[in-house]
């Protein structure tokens, strides 16, 4: 075997992944085809483990592996991805503005229900599906 050469156990201990975790990258593109041995071991590069880290990076940034399937893809055309990525982020902030909006609504919603809980108890028909306090909600078009 040739120094710079890795298998998968040691790689993914270096990577901080496991073995499942990069033969499904391998499977959906994520990682090249890798080289095998003599005896058919899957053999890595010391590139791999560092493409592995900015996968795990780039996961924990909030991105998809297909997002960062394109990033690595435009680096490998030998283009800076820097400005798809920033796009991408731009994105992603307008995208959890609009969820923590939505959260903060629905936590709204929620503490209203159980604010009046005890006082809609006694004058709530037992007569509905399942849970009256549920079953009487009524959503409003404004953000309240």
């Amino acid at each position: 075997m040739v120094s710079h050469q890795i298998f998968i156990g040691a790689l993914a201990k270096r990577a901080g992944v496991n073995t499942t975790t990069i033969r499904y990258y391998e499977t959906i593109g994520l990682l090249p085809q890798t080289q095998r041995g003599e005896n058919r071991y899957r053999l890595y590069s010391k590139e791999t483990v560092e493409l592995l880290q900015f996968i795990a990076k780039a996961k924990g940034l909030g991105f998809t592996l297909s997002e960062i399937k394109e990033i690595i893809e435009i680096r490998q055309m030998g283009r800076d991805p820097c400005i798809y990525v920033q796009t991408l982020l731009q994105h992603k902030i307008a995208d959890l503005d609009q969820r923590l909006t939505d959260l903060l609504t629905l936590r709204k919603r929620l503490k209203r229900l159980l604010g009046g809980w005890k006082v809609r108890s006694k004058a709530l028909s037992s007569n509905m599906a399942i849970c009256p306090h549920v079953e009487q909600v009524k959503f409003r078009t404004d953000s309240s």
